[in-house]
């Protein structure tokens, strides 16, 4: 049906999780099991709490600063190096090409060095990506140090999430994926604050103490996070290593069930166009207030600040929302409201439609991250929560790779982002679709025949 589409989707799955033996997901659901079903005080159980934590942190750093700040920082690396937006778009695309690359390593290298190791690394190329840039003097060095710091991103992000199916069950997924995705929104918060009064109080090179001061921030998470990860819950109690299955029927995730691709596929694209639409807004919005709305950049951060708080609310609201009516209708709903968002700031309809798009985009902005990560452990389990996490976030990052690229190149030939904003609603009504015919979970959790 989709043949490329199937080719790209296997792929992670090669040379990963053919290896795993059923007797240890079995071990490991009841890990999981044998926590939720402890008193709070004591220490596995609420060590998966500093799991979430620690989430928070991660993307605190491998999004929220390395990723979403950039959007704060294009108007002073346009004056300062006299950059075109369509070379700014190219940069932010040469970051998601990294992470793209990263996803298909990142399975690899989470079932040999596990998720602690693979983490801690991702966070170290950022910090020295994030450094590198601060101290470049043009286009192709911050070109080939923002892919590195893609890279190290998705090193970060794919095995933190991954460890959600690790340390709950399905029914505090939601709720723990969105508090980790809360990361991103405080960074957001904290770069809209900070970034333009500093880079104000500065001059033109304003922007190279900006990248700077990331970068530490980032090595500062880094500490902190190393210290803290754990693989698993036999990493805090090894006794978890011996403890034999009770009674109880395994959770569903722990079927032994063969992968089913067609369905992977349809998760993988409507991520896809996710990553293909939010990178334009988040990218260009501080842009576009400022050249359209002729905002001061000062003026253009507290707004992204406050868009930064609404994505708090995403997070943690739409991922809880989804454990009580499900996914997929709460995907479709949060497409919905993104593509109102889109079509309001592509219409340049006036400041009061800018401020409605802005918090309609900011309460929905990171709960398809959220939701998709708890999606993916659901349909196909712990057992291959890794691959396929790492799969249909590839097809997110194939996504990512278009968006920047193409609102640049758009955005220098017609003078505006008008149309890349009116091309990102049309991509998430689509995904609106797509969303009500994913099958329900009780369709496709049977067992393999």
């Amino acid at each position: 049906m989709y043949p490329v589409a199937y080719a790209a989707a296997a792929f992670p799955f090669a040379g990963i999780a053919i290896e795993q033996k059923k007797e240890n997901t079995s071990i490991q659901s009841e890990q999981v099991r044998h926590i939720n079903r402890m008193p709070l005080f004591n220490s596995e159980a609420r060590y998966k709490w500093v799991i979430v934590f620690s989430g928070f942190l991660s993307l605190f750093a491998c999004l929220g600063i390395a990723r979403f700040a950039y959007g704060m920082l294009i108007p002073g690396l346009r004056d300062g190096l006299q950059l075109g937006y369509d070379q700014l778009g190219f940069i932010s695309t040469a970051n998601f090409a990294g992470y793209l690359a990263a996803v298909l390593i990142a399975p690899g290298m989470i079932h040999r060095f596990g998720a602690r190791v693979t983490i801690t690394l991702g966070l170290l190329m950022i910090t020295a990506g994030l450094y590198a840039i601060s101290i470049s003097n043009s286009y192709l060095p911050i070109l080939v140090m923002y892919g590195l710091t893609g890279i190290g991103s998705g090193f970060a992000n794919v095995p933190m999430m991954v460890l959600v199916s690790h340390w709950f069950e399905q029914r505090q997924r939601g709720l723990a994926a969105g508090l980790m995705v809360a990361g991103n929104g405080s960074a957001i918060i904290l770069s809209g604050l900070m970034l333009p009064s500093l880079i104000g109080s500065l001059g033109v090179e304003g922007w190279r103490t900006g990248w700077w001061i990331l970068s530490l921030l980032v090595l500062a998470v880094v500490i902190l996070v190393a210290l803290l990860v754990r693989n698993d819950p036999a990493d805090i109690n090894p006794k978890l290593k011996q403890q034999p299955e009770d009674d109880l029927a395994p959770i569903l995730d722990d079927q032994d069930h063969k992968i089913n691709m067609p369905l992977l596929v349809k998760l993988g694209l409507v991520y896809l166009m996710f990553g293909a639409t939010y990178t334009i807004y988040n990218t260009f919005l501080v842009s576009t207030m400022i050249d359209r709305y002729q905002y001061t950049q000062t003026e253009a951060g507290l707004l992204w600040a406050w868009l930064g708080l609404f994505t708090i609310i995403s997070s943690i609201g739409f991922g809880s929302l989804s454990d009580r009516i499900g996914r997929r209708l709460t995907m479709a709903i949060v497409y919905a409201m993104q593509t109102a968002a889109y079509l309001m700031v592509g219409f340049e309809a006036g400041e009061t439609l800018l401020f409605v798009s802005i918090f309609l985009y900011g309460v929905t902005a990171f709960a398809i991250p959220t939701i998709m990560a708890a999606t993916v452990g659901e349909y196909f389990g712990k057992r291959w929560a890794s691959a396929a996490f790492a799969t249909v976030t590839f097809f997110f990052a194939g996504g990512q790779i278009f968006g920047p690229g193409f609102a640049g190149v758009m955005a220098e030939w017609q003078g505006s982002f008008a149309f890349s904003y009116l091309v990102a609603a049309s991509l998430t009504g689509a995904a609106v679709v797509m969303c009500a015919m994913l099958p329900s979970h009780d369709a496709v959790r049977q067992p393999a025949d």
